[in-house]
């Protein structure tokens, strides 16, 4: 049974929700058929571990690995149709399909997901673009951590006096090797401001959607909120569990999508309804922007002060600091470059994975 509940967290890390009562049920399940039979485990865990028709793909691929062997053969009700990828290939396959090598189609596909890794998200296609959101619900942001009061046993650290006196007592007075321990540690808050005005929205629907994958990675210590005219907060729409639906219901939030921008006045709203009151006080902040301001400069200079003296480590996320030769002149982006702990480009999958390690080490 061991082996089945390690298949049910190989799905999870698959990406499939998988959580502990289904697990219970699908070991359940096994244990009424026969355990030897490679098709009585399949359609178990099928039938408790598979939510919909769109995770059966990926079941299967995750069945086949961990079990090994061919899958059994499935069952279709007269008249049905297989389902067709709801992601389009990057290109159209080449070769010969009668050879039976299938070695070259899956160099291909590596080869134009790598490509597009790095490939600027403003220059993607159509099915560039939905092969990409599946790239980016793969991702496993690892959530930032800082140091919490309480202390917990570790194998380096001070030495522990309380559990060292007890184990002398226990031990008769004799001398014992010292327990240790070091600071406990907690999730740190991560702030996300992501501009949707009109110079970012070829850049924008992706960004909220890394933003849903940073969210449902640690729900209650992530704020998500969109600069454009006004500031909207989204981190409730982008708490659930679809991307799609998340997405649907951020944008029907907003109300000045592909807009103007006044990064000094939506950043002062954050700060004085937000960010003072405990969001931005020791947490990660990151702006998404290209730094085009058709405001007063130097209130966002202002702004970014006070958010600097607040946070933990702020982070700027522009789309063209990746171009060769970028400088920051911009009028919005020379006001806030004193006040940045980094400025990042953000324009490819690939830089946004690097964005994801900055947050982690901060």
């Amino acid at each position: 049974m061991v082996g089945l509940a390690g298949f049910a967290r190989a799905l999870h890390e698959a990406g499939l929700p998988v959580a502990l009562d289904t697990t219970h049920l699908f070991v359940r399940a096994v244990g009424e058929l026969d355990v030897a039979e490679p098709a009585h485990v399949y359609w178990a865990g099928r039938a408790t571990l598979c939510h919909g028709p769109d995770e059966i793909d990926r079941y299967d691929l995750a069945f086949s690995s961990w079990f090994g062997g061919d899958l059994p053969a499935l069952i279709r009700p007269r008249g049905a149709r297989h389902r067709t990828a709801r992601i389009a290939p990057l290109t159209e396959p080449t070769g010969d399909r009668s050879s039976g090598d299938e070695a070259p189609h899956v160099h291909l596909a590596a080869d134009d997901t790598e490509v597009l890794r790095h490939r600027d998200i403003a220059e993607l296609t159509a099915s560039e673009r939905a092969h990409l959101a599946e790239l980016l619900t793969a991702l496993r942001p690892e959530p930032p951590r800082r140091p919490a009061q309480r202390m917990r046993p570790h194998r380096r650290g001070p030495v522990d006096p309380r559990r060292t006196l007890r184990a002398m007592i226990t031990a008769g007075g004799e001398t014992v090797r010292p327990p240790r321990h070091r600071h406990a540690t907690r999730p740190r808050r991560v702030v996300l401001l992501v501009d949707v005005s009109g110079s970012m929205s070829p850049y924008a629907d992706t960004l909220l959607r890394f933003a849903h994958v940073v969210t449902r990675a640690d729900p209650a210590h992530t704020e998500v909120f969109s600069l454009g005219t006004r500031l909207t907060r989204l981190t409730r729409a982008l708490r659930a569990r679809d991307p799609e639906r998340a997405l649907i219901v951020a944008s029907n939030t907003v109300p000045d999508w592909a807009g103007g921008t006044r990064l000094g006045d939506t950043l002062g709203a954050f700060l004085d309804r937000w960010g003072r009151r405990g969001q931005a006080r020791g947490a990660v902040v990151v702006i998404f922007s290209d730094g085009w301001e058709r405001g007063d400069a130097s209130l966002l200079a202002d702004r970014m002060a006070q958010l600097r003296r607040l946070a933990h480590t702020v982070l700027w996320v522009n789309p063209h600091a990746g171009v060769d030769g970028y400088r920051p002149v911009q009028s919005g982006m020379a006001a806030a470059l004193p006040h940045l702990d980094r400025l990042l480009a953000g324009h490819s999958l690939a830089t946004l994975e690097q964005l994801l390690e900055e947050v982690h080490r901060a």
